[in-house]
C-alpha cells in the first residue's frame, strides 16, 4: 500500500509504509532531542548550593577589589540626567563613588566603611553621615538606592534565602530572601531570578516593610568585561511610577587592582577624587 507524502498529488513520489513509520520515528527523534535540550538548559543537577550563589551575588561586581566607571542614567517623562561616576572597592566592607559629570555635580561623593556611610557635598563643602534607616532612600534624585551604589547589604550575612523551583519568565531559578529579624535599612523580601545555568541574577523584585511590590530590578546586556561575564546594564523600574525608570552602566571593570586602603578615608572623599 502507498500514500501521498505531505498531501501531494498521487503523481508526486509516493511513500511505502516502511518509510513512513521510519519518518515518523524520525520526528519523534527530533521531538525529544529538543525535549532534552530544553532540559540540559537547566544546570544538570537543580539549582546550585544556596550559599555559593548568594557568593556569587555579593561578589559580582566586586572580587577582592576593583576599579569600575560606570554611568547611571536617570529616565523620567519630562526629562533624562546622565550622570559618570568611578568606583572603587575593598571587599564587601569598603566602597567609594566619586561623580565626575556633569560639572554641577562632580566632586558628589559616598564612601562606605564596614557600617559607615557618608555623602560628600562640594557645593557646601560638607560631609553628611547617613544612618543605616536611610540606606533605602534615593541616591542623587535617581531610583537606585544608597545601598544599591555601595552594595552595604550583604545577601550572604542580611537574608536567609531559598529556592523556590523553577521561574518560567524569565526562564530560571527563582530564589526567594527575607530580611533576617533586627536588620534596618533593608527590603523585607527579594525574589530574584537565576539565569538557567546558575551562574547570574536576570531579575530581582523588591518588597516593603509592608509587603508591597516596590520596584523591579533587570540585569541586562551580559559579557565579559574585566576576566568575567557580568550584566553590564542594571535597569530598574520602580512599581508606582512605570514610565520612569534608572540605568546603571558599566563601561569599564578591573577586578583585582591594587586599591590602597587610604582611598576610603574621609579626607580622601572630601577631596572627591
Amino acid at each position: 500500500m502507498y500514500f501521498c507524502a505531505n498531501g501531494l498529488s498521487p503523481t508526486s513520489k509516493l511513500l511505502t509504509r516502511r518509510e513512513i513509520m521510519s519518518f515518523a520515528l524520525g520526528l519523534c527523534a527530533v521531538g525529544s532531542a529538543q525535549a532534552i535540550g530544553l532540559s540540559t538548559a537547566y544546570a544538570k543537577d537543580g539549582p546550585p548550593d544556596v550559599k555559593k550563589m548568594l557568593r556569587i551575588m555579593d561578589d559580582m561586581f566586586r572580587a577582592d577589589s576593583s576599579i569600575a566607571r560606570t554611568e547611571l542614567k536617570v529616565i523620567k517623562p519630562e526629562r533624562t540626567r546622565t550622570m559618570r561616576m568611578k568606583m572603587w572597592s575593598l571587599g564587601l566592607e569598603k566602597s567609594l563613588v566619586v561623580v565626575e559629570s556633569p560639572a554641577r555635580d562632580k566632586g558628589t561623593a559616598t564612601l562606605k566603611v564596614n557600617d559607615n556611610l557618608w555623602n560628600y557635598l562640594p557645593k557646601i563643602s560638607r560631609t553628611v553621615r547617613i544612618p543605616p534607616s536611610m540606606m533605602l532612600n534615593s541616591w542623587m534624585g535617581s531610583d537606585f538606592t544608597n545601598d544599591d551604589l555601595v552594595k552595604d547589604a550583604s545577601y550572604q550575612k542580611d537574608f536567609d534565602a531559598a529556592w523556590a523551583g523553577k521561574s518560567s519568565s524569565p526562564k530560571g531559578w527563582l530564589l526567594r530572601l527575607t530580611a533576617k529579624p533586627g536588620k534596618v535599612g533593608l527590603w523585607k523580601r527579594m525574589h530574584v531570578i537565576i539565569n538557567p545555568e546558575g551562574t547570574l541574577p536576570m531579575q530581582a523584585e523588591y518588597y516593603d516593610r509592608k509587603n508591597r511590590l516596590a520596584r523591579t530590578m533587570y540585569f541586562e546586556e551580559v559579557k565579559k568585561m574585566g576576566g568575567r561575564t557580568v550584566p553590564s546594564l542594571m535597569r530598574l523600574v520602580p512599581t508606582d511610577k512605570p514610565n520612569q525608570s534608572t540605568e546603571m552602566r558599566y563601561l569599564s571593570i578591573q577586578f583585582g587592582a591594587k586599591v590602597p586602603e587610604s582611598t576610603f578615608s574621609l579626607s580622601r572623599l572630601e577631596r572627591g577624587r
